[in-house]
């Protein structure tokens, strides 16, 4: 179905000529008009607790806005994908990672094919699987049990699994070792290889097609370094496959018994609930991992069935496209306040970049406003400490997410009281600022002479109104974790429907893959230097001279 561009609909444009307004919303002035700001402005569902009031926003913005959500089409294009519709129109494919953790009994059909069934017929083998390992069961080729685990996979294949895992500390497995290999640098894996032994590591390998060229290349490094320790038929006591290629894996050496598929419909960034998340069974054991897709799936059925202006996801999304088209915020700070939150940021930033970093539409047309905002971040209290002073008092206005646990894990309460503390008053800081009359009245209790007070002022001024959403659950517990992960999947999908670009191939990652695999073969010497400009010739000369 064509879609009309977005500026020209009647909701965009009546959003327009409220911001003209809106731009001078002051949120001091907003929550001095509204003592139950707060109140109106918060909303709680599937262990999420979202506080948006912190947002140049008003009652107007928020109706305004979700006019133009039900104009893009956000209900039936979210129903679409829910019941399995091909809405990734470039590769003609449904969009199913919800069916990932829907419930045994919830039948789901795609071309005919019961979804749901094949789902659990996975799981069900995930759970064999990563009981024998955890039990001791499950045995190398020395007869010695499992201690370490080594992930070898490379974007939605490694940040998933490896966010989760640091997230779920707490519920790891006391002798198994989680690593992760991505990069095809070899410094990586040279350090995780130098860190486990043959007899105990069990790898896996993640790629769908089993030709991954950077997963592929650490696989047949860590096949290499297991055969210098092992014989070859030892192979499939310590090597699985995330994959559908059978032959390949076989070719390889793993046995087809130890290959846990997954389906065209499951896109890499959206990846965690399937195979892919086998490190996170291994490491926290499948009943938690079973609570980890229960989370998600109790945010999937919020998203599905609340109303637009009480939808947390929904919410996220479109004080987020405020934000970018009418305030010109070019990025998004995400601020976990929580150590084993430390890849989230990362992992958002491929859930959110990839899937939204685009100029045209379905139908290939130039978009017409900004799309997907930079989306960058690291832990409190760390992040204040660093780019803080920018997002304080820096030229660009750039929105936070804070998110926080109420409880801790540990029972160092006074770290955990220390921590909400710096949390709660960043987000009181950005959005109230300080003035100069207030800075004034600090430095003059400090006895300072007037020259010395007006010449500092403007150093000690914080613009404040600086735009923040709260996100609280009350422990950082596997479905707290999935319905994080979830809420933030659904916001993605909200904001690519109102561009309407297609938040689910990503053919940007290609193009510098082929160039790679050009100038590989020339840098080894296996083909003659093709014309490329002079800087990237001269890149090519100087290295193949250092060799």
């Amino acid at each position: 179905m064509h879609q009309s561009a977005l500026t020209t609909t009647a909701a965009f444009q009546a959003l327009e000529s409220h911001a003209s307004d809106a731009r001078r919303f002051t949120m001091r002035e907003l929550f001095a008009a509204d003592a139950q700001r707060f109140s109106r402005m918060s909303l709680e569902a599937a262990g999420l607790f979202l506080d948006y009031s912190k947002n140049r926003i008003d009652g107007r913005t928020l109706e305004l806005l979700m006019n133009l959500a039900r104009e893009r089409g956000v209900e039936p294009v979210r129903d679409a994908m829910f019941l399995g519709a091909r809405i990734n129109n470039t590769e003609n494919r449904a969009v199913l990672h919800t069916a990932l953790r829907a419930p045994r009994d919830k039948q789901i059909t795609v071309d005919g094919q019961d979804v749901t069934a094949d789902v659990h017929g996975v799981l069900d083998r995930i759970r064999t699987f990563s009981d024998a390992v955890r039990s001791g069961a499950w045995l190398g080729h020395s007869g010695k049990p499992i201690t370490d685990v080594v992930n070898i996979g490379i974007g939605g294949s490694d940040l998933g699994p490896k966010m989760v895992c640091l997230a779920l500390r707490q519920y790891a497995h006391p002798r198994l070792t989680m690593h992760f290999v991505s990069n095809v640098d070899g410094h990586d894996i040279d350090a995780t290889l130098a860190k486990v032994n043959p007899e105990t590591t069990l790898f896996i390998i993640a790629s769908k097609t089993f030709t991954t060229a950077e997963t592929m290349m650490n696989a047949g490094t860590a096949r290499k370094w297991f055969l210098q320790h092992a014989p070859e038929d030892a192979l499939a006591k310590h090597f699985v496959a995330v994959s559908t290629n059978v032959d390949a894996i076989k070719q390889f050496g793993i046995d087809p018994a130890n290959m846990f598929p997954f389906w065209d419909w499951v896109g890499g960034r959206y990846s965690v609930w399937s195979a892919i998340g086998l490190p996170v069974a291994l490491c926290v054991g499948y009943g938690y991992f079973s609570d980890f897709l229960a989370g998600a799936h109790a945010l999937d059925e919020h998203f599905r069935s609340a109303p637009l202006e009480q939808n947390l996801p929904v919410l996220l999304a479109m004080i987020g496209f405020w934000n970018r088209q009418f305030l010109g915020c070019t990025s998004v700070s995400i601020a976990p306040y929580h150590q084993d939150l430390n890849r989230f940021p990362a992992y958002l930033q491929q859930l959110d970049m990839e899937s939204n970093g685009k100029r045209v539409t379905k139908s290939g047309a130039p978009v017409d406003t900004p799309t997907c905002p930079v989306i960058w971040g690291d832990v409190g209290t760390n992040g204040q400490h660093a780019y803080f002073q920018l997002l304080h008092q820096g030229t660009d206005v750039t929105p936070i997410d804070f998110i926080a646990a109420l409880r801790p894990s540990h029972e160092y309460q006074n770290h955990h009281t220390a921590l909400l503390a710096n949390c709660f008053a960043q987000s009181e800081a950005f959005m109230k600022g300080k003035t100069p009359d207030e800075v004034r009245a600090d430095l003059k209790a400090q006895n300072l002479s007037e020259d010395e007070i007006e010449r500092l002022v403007p150093h000690k001024t914080f613009p404040g109104n600086i735009p923040s959403n709260t996100i609280l659950v009350e422990y950082l517990t596997p479905a707290a974790l999935g319905a994080l992960v979830a809420l933030y999947e659904h916001k993605t999908f909200v904001q690519g429907v109102l561009w309407n670009v297609n938040s689910f191939d990503q053919w940007g990652v290609e193009l510098g893959k082929v160039l790679a695999k050009k100038i590989e073969a020339e840098l080894s010497g296996a083909a003659q230097p093709q014309a490329h400009d002079s800087s990237t010739n001269g890149l090519i000369a100087r290295a193949k001279a250092a060799v």
